[in-house]
């Protein structure tokens, strides 16, 4: 097939939605046609095949290379497309991986074309297309937004094919997506600890029983009468009741161990050793949720293995509990209640009836300013005043409501507590626990509305003391962490406090050391002791660099980078670089090594010349440790479009693949070679304040590596 590009129809600007597969793809080489600097594009893990095996696709991406133009596309890398990204790979500058990446959408300097229809190794049969300037810019801030949470595509194909699994935690809203993720997490675990309603053990029974039962053929122990449930198998926790009581018996026979909870957190989970599985709905009817938040963030895990067993520790045994239920006894004393009003009474009458604590969990600031127009925080002051009572409240952190809300409680430093947490999950609900004997959990349905009654749904009471302290066990364990975050933002301070002030008082000593060492050498007639006193020098001088480099760091932290621009010749200060790296070639006694300087022209740039010169000594002392006995530098300045490519290039030991793709990354340094391994991680911060990147890649004859950068072009 082939299609030539289809023009528009006039030269106004417009907007409009183009189908059939001539029209689409015509306007699509037309699109690429018009590309003169840049395109940016992304699309779904079905269109890499799409771009490989459609020519006119393809010959698109080929030519706008050609003329120099760069493009930048991320899509969701699979196991099922990997072979065509690494095609991809080749067609474009740099290729990312995004989870969830829907349809299509391209941007160019003046054009906008997007799609939601598209099928594998298919022309495409619909796009919408815009000129617009508004639209094209609008594109290109959603594109540039998603391109940086995106990670490089070397490194989700190397997770592919090696089977790492990355730190992360991702809101899967896909059905399919979901099951086949919990079937992972099953099939991987040895142990797995699960807090469900009913609907999570229907949905579970529908959908995963028999990964359940692999599960528990690998596990070493799956006994029902494990307590502590160290040695593997699988435990579960509800709320038992007559309505569920067939399956819980199915479950139980199958040598999962139950127990019963009667008052269940507000949220379904499941945790292993190394992942937990979340969310808040309900799963009536044994359906699978819309929303589930999965994380191996060691930080989720350990909470909710910390959460499961406070639960599990006061839970009752499951055979117990349905002999119970079989017999007529009825343990129940949880009040669900629909009626918001009714709530809102329950609420205010539980603070009212506190004699020793109360505890709070307000899940947005929204939540506690209604919750104080109801009389919430003037209540818990009463309880304060009138009986002693004890008052810790978790909440998220609000200058506004710091200071209204917050600040007139600091009058009873003793007595009143106040705690803040970062929102990190769509889990949103007011929690209530009374003196350890009296629960109240009232969930948030539309945090936007302005009442208490307009904003919340159904609410839970329970005085049972095992429900109560389970949800006293959340509580302690966010108390803590919350805490534990305080410090680790006050300890973080601290250390970059620490070591700024340390760089600078170690920069105050080195230069007259360094400057009365060199008198004295210069004075000294004795070859031994002038042989000392350059040990001196050369240690000071070390010490310096790296004193040097920790204040750069500290700045490139703190974004204090501040650069001091000027127009300047590149090839002039490439040139002073180089006879600086000659000189520590002749005292390293590495004479055999050469440095060839191939561009010639001058090239005039707007940037920090004390900065450029840095970087470009950075990459030459870099290259000569890499670089043996004998051997070549060859470094090449060149004008491409309104940008300067510097390349060094050398014909070294090559850069080792384990440290390649985290080259740029603070102390990534090779232990043959030695050194702290700041410097590229600063040289990459230097060259991106100016507006540039940098890459480092290996020779393709394997002898040897080349580190570039490029930076924007004047005059």
């Amino acid at each position: 097939m082939t299609i030539s590009p289809l023009p528009l129809r006039s030269p106004e600007k417009r907007s409009e939605i183009l189908y059939g597969v001539e029209n689409a793809v015509g306007r699509g080489v037309y699109f690429m046609s018009n590309v003169k600097e840049k395109m940016d594009i992304y699309f779904d893990y079905k269109a890499p095949s799409i771009v490989v095996e459609v020519q006119e696709y393809k010959n698109g991406y080929m030519d706008i290379r050609k003329r120099g133009g760069r493009i930048r596309a991320f899509t969701e890398i699979t196991k099922d497309n990997i072979a065509y990204c690494k095609e991809l790979i080749k067609l474009v500058d740099d290729l990312r991986h995004l989870n969830g990446v829907k349809g299509g959408l391209a941007v160019s300097e003046s054009e906008y074309m997007a799609t939601t229809v598209l099928e594998e190794a298919k022309p495409l049969t619909q796009v919408i297309y815009s000129n617009v300037k508004e639209v094209v810019e609008q594109a290109q801030y959603i594109y540039d937004t998603l391109w940086n949470t995106a990670i490089p595509a070397e490194v989700k194909i190397r997770e592919i094919e090696e089977g790492l699994l990355p730190v992360s935690t991702r809101l899967l809203q896909n059905r399919d997506e979901i099951i086949q993720e919990i079937q992972r997490l099953n099939n991987s675990a040895n142990k797995l600890s699960i807090c469900s309603a009913f609907g999570g053990m229907q949905m579970s029974y529908n959908y995963f029983f028999d990964s359940f039962k692999r599960m528990l053929d690998r596990s070493t122990d799956v006994s029902e009468n494990n307590e502590g449930g160290d040695d593997g198998g699988l435990r579960w926790l509800i709320n038992i009741d007559k309505y569920n009581l067939s399956l819980s018996k199915i479950f139980l026979e199958s040598g999962i161990q139950i127990r019963h909870i009667k008052n269940m957190p507000p949220m379904n989970f499941g945790v292993s050793d190394k992942e937990v599985a979340l969310t808040i709905e309900k799963m009536e009817g044994g359906n699978i949720g819309q929303n589930f938040l999965i994380s191996n963030e060691p930080l989720y895990v350990d909470h909710f293995n910390s959460l499961f067993e406070e639960l599990w520790k006061n839970g009752i045994d499951a055979k117990g509990r349905i002999k119970d239920i079989e017999q007529g006894v009825d343990l129940a004393d949880i009040e669900v209640i629909p009626s918001s009003s009714n709530a809102q009474d329950k609420y205010l009458n539980t603070l009212r009836s506190a004699l020793e604590e109360i505890l709070l969990i307000f899940p947005t600031t929204n939540a506690l300013i209604r919750q104080e127009k109801i009389g919430v925080i003037e209540l818990a002051k009463e309880a304060v005043n009138e009986r002693n009572v004890k008052v810790r409240i978790l909440m998220p952190s609000n200058i506004l409501i710091d200071q209204n809300i917050i600040k007139p409680l600091q009058h009873f430093p003793s007595q009143i507590d106040v705690r803040y947490f970062e929102q990190t999950s769509e889990t949103k609900a007011t929690m209530l626990v009374v003196d350890k004997k009296a629960s109240l959990v009232m969930e948030l349905t539309d945090d936007s509305k302005t009442t208490f009654i307009e904003a919340i749904g159904l609410s839970t009471y329970s005085n049972s003391k095992a429900g109560v302290l389970s949800y006293v066990a959340l509580f302690e364990n966010l108390w803590v962490q919350s805490d534990l975050y305080e410090q680790l933002k006050i300890h973080d301070k601290m250390q970059k406090d620490f070591i700024n002030i340390a760089a600078h008082e170690l920069r105050t000593p080195i230069q007259p050391i360094l400057g009365l060492t060199e008198i004295v050498r210069s004075r000294t007639r004795n070859t031994d002791d002038a042989k000392l006193l350059e040990i001196v020098i050369r240690n000071a001088k070390r010490l310096h660099r790296l004193t040097e480099d920790i204040l750069d760091v500290s700045k490139i932290e703190s974004q204090s980078l501040y650069l001091r621009k000027e127009r300047f010749n590149l090839i002039e200060i490439i040139n002073n670089a180089i006879t600086d790296s000659a000189n520590q070639i002749k005292k390293e006694s590495k004479e055999n090594i050469m440095l060839e300087l191939v561009s010639k022209e001058d090239i005039f740039i707007e940037s920090d010349r004390n900065r450029i010169y840095q970087v470009i000594v950075n990459l030459l002392n870099n290259a000569i440790k890499f670089t043996k006995e004998e051997g070549v530098i060859i470094i090449t300045a060149k004008r491409k479009d309104n940008h300067v490519i510097v390349s060094v290039t050398d014909n070294g030991q090559g850069i080792d693949p384990d440290i390649l793709p985290r080259l740029f990354t603070k102390f990534t340094t090779n232990a043959e070679v030695g050194g702290t391994g700041l410097g590229l991680f600063i040289s990459k911060n230097i060259v991106e304040a100016h507006g540039g990147r940098m890459w480092a890649e290996n020779n393709k004859d394997d002898k040897g590596a080349t580190v570039a950068f490029d930076l924007p072009l004047t005059g």
